[in-house]
């Protein structure tokens, strides 16, 4: 399973509390769409996940764009994941930016807001905020394969209310 969280906005530590807690522990891989803010909030995941696939945010300081990529690309359990904070363009441009990658999911943040939408040929999922939703409600995401070959996805909020659940045919 893979957890996905965006928009963390700490000054300290992760702020994960109950099934988004769960989540990032029991998870295969844990992927962050930026904005950890401080090096405080980003060793907090990296202690807590030991497989971590983070970029970096519009708000995240010096010592974590440092350290970060702005992109990447994630190959896990048969599905190509491209991970970005944010892109001009919205929608579109997020769909071209994962097209571009060749990817299945285009994994994004900044907007705060929990949401996923089909982009012809990519879906774009945005985890929302666990921490700082900012006027939406908080969510964080997971995405899993099925014994079947279908990944199934599902955005939860940190107490882990159902948002919505997704389905992803891949190959």
């Amino acid at each position: 399973m893979l957890a996905i969280f965006s928009d963390t906005h700490s000054t300290g530590g992760h702020h994960l509390e109950g099934a988004a807690l769960e989540a990032a522990r029991e998870a295969d891989a844990v992927i962050h769409a930026g904005d950890f803010t401080n090096v405080e909030a980003l060793e907090a995941f990296r202690s807590l996940c030991p497989v971590f696939y983070p970029v970096h945010g519009n708000a995240d300081d010096a010592t974590v764009t440092e350290q970060l990529p702005p992109v990447r690309i994630v190959d896990c359990e048969g599905i190509r994941i491209a991970v970005t904070h944010r892109r001009d363009g919205g929608d579109v441009g997020l769909a071209m930016f994962g097209r571009s990658r060749e990817a299945d999911v285009v994994v994004s943040g900044h907007t705060h807001r929990p949401s996923v939408t089909d982009a012809e040929g990519v879906l774009l999922l945005n985890p929302g905020s666990h921490a700082q939703p900012r006027g939406n409600r908080p969510g964080f995401a997971t995405l899993e394969r099925g014994e079947d070959g279908t990944v199934r996805g599902e955005l939860r909020e940190p107490g882990g209310t159902l948002l919505e659940s997704f389905t992803l045919e891949s190959e």
